[in-house]
């Protein structure tokens, strides 16, 4: 494990801790994202891991090395941890050159000199090595930032909120371009972000946190089919909620009856989360009807309306063209279902994934 992040806390010793109780790792050429609202702590994590934040308790190690616990923090410099900040932090007096190759002035100048070659080639700055930052667009000044903070090639490379002041068209693009660079390198890379489709795009693992703590760590797949809570299933993606209660060893709900595992418990009152590409038309399939319409290009996002009077959200290519008070058939075609117990709080639920 390349990164190491084991019950830390942040905060300061007289007041509640921003962070409490945070643990993740990454592994090399891993590329991680903590999501988020503003506000939760993202970028205090971000600190603590570069060793500008102290750890009131916990653990933080890189490359097997303790880098920071409880009256111990090495030197930011001295613990291979690059980081390119919210505002790039770019030196205005220096040019793209010497910006690149300011972390490496302990290196003979012919080996620096190719080292800044070498990044500016892989970040498409080669012709721009002797502008100044202010004679640069956006994109360009965000690449020389990750390529100086990957110049003395670090074990962990940290973003904050790195394409948030760029468009959405050179966001995407400059996205697929770190990834391909981080991960040729091998360096472990830990963003942070407040859009879950970034983090969805470029991350390996996702953490989402919510007032502090870590409600789940996991892939964007698992993060999305298998959320931990109601709070990460709202927070990543849009779902509804249809009553279910077991009988018969069976859960029944309004599109039907699935399968539940042997040992799960009868007559519990339930909540199965029913994501928009869970169901498809089926003409033998529960009958619906069309509530509501919204065309999105190659999607149409239909609100079905139940028998039991609940809706459903309900994403189908857009050559199925269905009219709003419609009677259609639909049925849920879920590979995992997802329970939440019904009588407790949203942001404390915990799903259980049934078989379909």
């Amino acid at each position: 494990m390349i990164l190491e992040v084991d019950d830390i806390y942040l905060g300061y010793a007289s007041q509640q801790p921003v962070i409490r109780g945070l643990s993740f790792g990454l592994e090399r050429g891993e590329i991680g994202c903590l999501l988020g609202a503003s506000g939760c702590g993202k970028t205090t994590i971000l600190r603590a891991i570069a060793g500008f934040e102290r750890v009131l308790s916990g653990e933080i190690r890189v490359e097997g090395q303790m880098v920071s616990k409880p009256r111990h923090r090495l030197a930011p410099e001295k613990r291979s941890v690059g980081m390119v900040f919210q505002d790039q932090a770019l030196f205005p007096h220096l040019t793209v050159a010497e910006n690149v190759g300011f972390g490496l002035r302990n290196l003979p100048r012919a080996q620096r000199r190719e080292r800044v070659s070498e990044l500016l080639a892989m970040t498409k700055l080669d012709n721009l090595q002797s502008r100044y930052p202010s004679e640069l667009s956006g994109g360009q000044q965000q690449r020389v930032a990750l390529a100086r903070a990957l110049a003395p090639e670090p074990a962990v490379l940290l973003l904050d909120e790195p394409f948030s002041n760029l468009d959405t068209g050179l966001r995407r693009g400059l996205g697929d371009e770190v990834i391909n660079l981080v991960k040729s390198r091998g360096t472990a890379t830990l963003m942070v972000t407040h859009d879950q489709a970034e983090a969805f795009a470029l991350a390996d693992r996702i953490g989402l946190l919510q007032d502090g703590q870590l409600l789940q760590w996991a892939s964007p797949y698992e993060m999305y089919h298998r959320p931990a809570t109601r709070y990460v299933a709202a927070f990543t993606g849009r779902g509804s909620y249809l009553s279910a209660r077991v009988a018969d060893g069976r859960l029944h709900h309004a599109l039907g009856v699935s399968a539940l595992p042997e040992d799960r418990p009868e007559g519990k009152a339930l909540l199965l989360l029913v994501r928009p590409d869970d169901l498809k038309p089926s003409p033998q399939g529960q009958r619906v009807r069309v509530a509501g319409r919204q065309f999105q290009g190659a999607d149409i996002l239909y609100r079905l309306r139940l028998d039991s009077g609940e809706e459903v959200a309900a994403l189908f290519p857009s050559h199925t063209d269905f009219a709003v008070d419609q009677d259609i058939g639909v049925e849920l075609d879920a590979e995992h279902l997802v329970l939440f117990p019904a009588d407790q709080p949203a942001a404390l639920i915990k799903p259980v994934a049934t078989a379909s």
